[in-house]
């Protein structure tokens, strides 16, 4: 066990349930650790920005950065949860595997999924990732976020298959086929060969993406007319999860 570790957690625990900024022998009496030991927890944490200083005492309080974790752990679950009824009736229609992911900076998260039925299908697995330029679910995200989110990718591009999107100027072109579309669609595999799919971002309360769905499966079956014949069951998908969600165009 980690014992400076065990440590840091528990002085986040303290100062989240402290009602008023603490000072350093204040801390170091209640937790029993000497005030160096406290003095360096807290400059630790106050560097990766969980902890700001308070002048003129030098107390310390939590910043919100706890909270903004925790509340995309909850977004997570409630999305888990009113997209399943979405993920069956889509894979219903389609018999294809249907996709749940998110955006993690540069990449995303498959965080679930209902496999196809079909012997020739689409194999991921939940909690993998993926580049998100590279996958349909990926780029129905980055449609909503802002070009200057997309020139984060530029030192990070690599080609994985014949068909991979891997410039700045390749991405932004697709990016805005998406947005006018309303949907990404990658019609050839282009994070892993042969595999065809069509996805849609998922908006939460505030219009902001919370995620995305996507059907998939083997461009030896799926063609591009398929993919554009299931884009408005997978928009409505994505309408479904958002308006329960809370989202209102």
């Amino acid at each position: 066990m980690d014992k400076a570790f065990v440590k840091g957690l528990r002085l986040l625990e303290t100062l989240a349930t402290s009602e008023q900024p603490r000072g350093v022998t204040d801390l170091a009496t209640e937790l029993k650790f000497t005030k160096s030991n406290v003095h360096r927890l807290l400059a630790t944490l106050q560097q990766q920005g969980y902890v700001r200083q308070i002048p003129p005492h030098s107390t310390y309080e939590l910043t919100t950065k706890i909270w903004e974790l925790g509340s995309n752990v909850i977004r997570r679950m409630d999305l888990l949860k009113v997209a399943r009824p979405a993920m069956m009736k889509l894979a219903e229609i389609t018999g294809e595997t249907i996709h749940l992911s998110v955006l993690e900076d540069l990449e995303i998260i498959y965080v679930d999924k209902i496999e196809s039925e079909q012997h020739i299908r689409a194999h991921t697995s939940i909690g993998a990732r993926a580049p998100a330029y590279a996958v349909a679910t990926g780029k129905a995200m980055l449609a909503h976020m802002p070009d200057s989110y997309l020139d984060r990718f530029t030192p990070h591009f690599k080609r994985f298959t014949d068909t991979t999107r891997a410039s700045l100027a390749e991405l932004k072109e697709d990016i805005e086929v998406a947005r006018q579309q309303g949907y990404a669609m990658v019609p050839h595999g282009e994070w892993r060969e042969g595999i065809a799919a069509v996805a849609c971002a998922i908006l939460g309360r505030s219009g902001e993406v919370v995620g995305a769905i996507g059907m998939s499966g083997p461009d030896s079956r799926i063609k591009r007319k398929h993919l554009k014949q299931f884009s408005s069951d997978v928009m409505e998908a994505a309408r479904s999860i958002g308006l329960a969600l809370g989202y209102r165009p």
